[in-house]
Formats: structure tokens, sequence, C-alpha cells
């Protein structure tokens, strides 16, 4: 555990320094969305890889988050800093209203995918039809720049606001690896029905991930909305944020500390990098993350992070084929 600490340590420290040392808006931005794409990784990694329940509609936590921050500032008059918990927590409600509908039922796997995806669309729907979310047209959050606003004038202030989530993040999945609750998880994600035989309850333990995992969403989703100060229907709970979190999660690898993090950044840069290459093409994101998702299954089964583990598990077998 100590190792972890000590490489997250040394990742905050260089981010930090990497970001005072940037002086370009661009590169800064670059960072900002890496970042913002790790966080979205990271929280779906802590339900999906860790629980081994692979949700499709991650968007609801995310939305149910940025709408909390955007109408905790707009309709209740808080200070952003103040609707911050505020929105995470509503992240984390959602999550466990979710989970107890589906937990508590014995939905897994593709049925447990397409619920959720279900809920994700439902929301949707719903905020776009109700006249406090601002319906269709969506939410204008005022822009007032000042660190006490949350509105930084430079994005070197949201780097470092992006940072502090994905540091905590990391130090979630650093528990998740080392601590009894995380060992349950697993477990229940290896083999429910022995997990359950050994004294494990998987409904309070799902229930647990899930709420973790949404909690973060719903920081991801504050952060988008004090970034660009507007949000929509379509923003918050629409498939875009789901499939953002997954892919980066599964092809950085599952279950693995520094996994999403290295697949958000790669796609990320992929992604920038095929946007200025065939310029906006619509839907030319969610055509790279389909085949960039059915290359890292067919040749690299671990993901990014679980490289060097594979070569290894080749050459063993190799090896022991020679013998």
């Amino acid at each position: 555990m100590k190792r972890d600490l000590y490489a997250i340590t040394l990742f905050g420290a260089a981010v930090l320094i990497l970001t005072a040392l940037i002086d370009s808006g661009v590169w800064l931005t670059f960072l900002m969305m890496a970042l913002y794409a790790a966080l979205l990784a990271q929280a779906w990694n802590v339900l999906g890889g860790y629980g081994g329940q692979m949700s499709f509609g991650h968007a609801l936590f995310f939305g149910v988050g940025a709408y909390a921050q955007a109408l905790g500032q707009m309709t209740l008059g808080l200070n952003p800093w103040l609707v911050l918990p505020l929105a995470v927590g509503m992240g984390a409600l959602s999550g466990l209203a979710m989970g107890g509908l589906t937990f508590r039922y014995g939905l897994k796997g593709s049925y447990f995918a397409l619920v959720t995806l279900a809920f994700a669309e439902v929301f949707r729907i719903l905020a776009g039809s109700v006249s406090f979310t601002g319906g269709g047209m969506g939410l204008m959050v005022p822009l007032q720049e000042g660190l006490s606003n949350m509105q930084f004038g430079s994005r070197r202030g949201y780097v470092y606001l992006m940072l502090g989530f994905v540091w905590l993040a990391l130090l979630a999945t650093v528990w998740l690896r080392h601590s009894r609750f995380g060992a349950y998880l697993q477990a229940v994600r290896d083999n429910e029905d022995a997990a359950r035989a050994v004294g494990v309850n998987p409904f309070r333990v799902k229930l647990g991930g899930i709420a973790l995992s949404a909690a973060f969403m719903g920081a991801a989703g504050a952060f988008y909305v004090q970034v660009f100060q507007y949000i929509d229907p379509g923003i918050a709970f629409g498939p875009a944020i789901s499939v953002e979190a997954l892919v980066g999660a599964i092809v950085g690898g599952l279950g693995t500390l520094w996994g999403p993090l290295l697949g958000a950044v790669a796609l990320h840069l992929l992604a920038d990098l095929t946007r200025n290459l065939f310029g906006e093409l619509p839907g030319i994101s969610m055509v790279i993350y389909g085949v960039v998702l059915i290359v890292i299954v067919m040749f690299l089964p671990r993901g990014i992070g679980g490289v060097g583990q594979s070569v290894r598990r080749l050459l063993f077998f190799k090896e022991r084929a020679r013998v």
C-alpha cells in the first residue's frame, strides 16, 4: 500500500510542477480535459473494474451532480464551493437509488447494463420536460470569475481543481485494493455465490461500490458546470459521457490503479489528433472509441495498464510449450 501511496503522491507533484511550467492555454486545456476524462474512467472502474458491474448509464450520476451544482447556485443562491459537496452527495444518492432497485432484484450482466442505460435515458427525457432544469434549453450559470466562485481566469486553476478530484479517486482506488471492503467487492465480482457462502452480503457490497462510483461521477458533473457554465439534458444524461467513462477504463485496464488514467489520456490524445486531422466530423469520436475498443479487446485484453502482465504470460506459455 505504501508503494501505491508514494506513486500517486509523485504523480500529483509531477502534474503540479508541469502545470506551473506550462504557459500555453492549449496545453493547459488538454491537461485539464485529460484529467477530467481520467476521473470519469476512474469512477467507472470502481464499479465496473473492481465490482464487475458493467454499467452503460453512468451519465445518470454525472447529470445529477451537474444539475445539483447548477441549481444550487442559480436557484438556492449558494456559493459554488458549498454546493460542490451537495453535488457529490446527490450523485452518490442517485447511485444508491439505482443500485437499490437493480441489485435488490438480482440484475447483473447485460440486464444490469441495459437497465442503467434506460435509467439515464429516462432522466434525459425528464430533464428536458420540466421547467426548473431549463428544459431542452438547459441552464447557463452566470460567469463570476474568482477563486471564491470556483471560476478561474486561467485554465491552470481548473487543472489544479481536477487534479484534486483525480488524486482523491486514486486514493479511493488504493483503498479498494488494500481494504476489506475492496476484497469483498472483488470477491463478489469473481463469484457472487461463493462470496455469499463465506458471509459476504453482495447487495450491501455492490451498493457501496455504486455509491462510491457515483460520487466521483457527480464530482465530474459539478466540474463540467463550473468550467463551461452550461448544462442541458443531452450533455448531462446523454450516452457520450457513459461511453467515455467505460471506454477509458476498459482501454486502460479494468481493476487496475493506473489503467483508467492511462486509457483516458491515450483516448483523449487520440481524439484531439483525429479532430485536427479530420475536423469536426459528426460522431468521429464514437467511431474511434469503437475501433480502439475492438483492437484492445482482441490484442490487449488486460488493457494498456496490463501490457507488461500480458507479455509475461505470453512468454511464460511459450517457455512451457518448448519444455
